[in-house]
């Protein structure tokens, strides 16, 4: 997936500057990169089973941590556990269980979900 694939992903989301963002399987964090230059005191949570991931993502987005704007976590989306934190926005970008099984993988991020807030998830073929 190229940068503009992503950033044109997030334009989509029609992040707001106070917006409440979760990301599922945020990957190297190219998107959190795009999400966080829209926030002003909205929050970012990248969430990766992956502990390499975490690490990039954390680094390409250094600048955004120690903000206290974004934060990078490492769980498996089936054992997730954000206690009582509730999104705005909530996606996940070529996230196997979304394509598979998405109302599954919907009902393990649902109680995450602020009223009013939207569920994306997109699943595209790696070109």
């Amino acid at each position: 997936m190229t940068l503009d694939r992503q950033e044109a992903i997030v334009a989509d989301l029609d992040i707001q500057p106070g917006d409440r963002v979760l990301e599922i399987g945020c990957g190297h964090g190219v998107a959190a990169s795009a999400v966080c230059r829209q926030l002003k005191t909205g929050t970012y949570i990248g969430v990766d089973r992956s502990s390499k991931m975490i690490d990039a993502a954390t680094a390409r987005n250094q600048q955004y941590v120690d903000a206290g704007t974004a934060q990078f976590i490492e769980q498996k989306l089936e054992a997730m556990d954000l206690g009582n934190q509730q999104f705005d926005k909530i996606f996940a970008i070529r996230v196997r269980l979304f394509h598979d099984d998405p109302e599954g993988a919907r009902q393990l991020v649902q109680k995450y979900l602020a009223p009013g807030g939207t569920i994306t998830s997109v699943y595209d073929t790696p070109a």
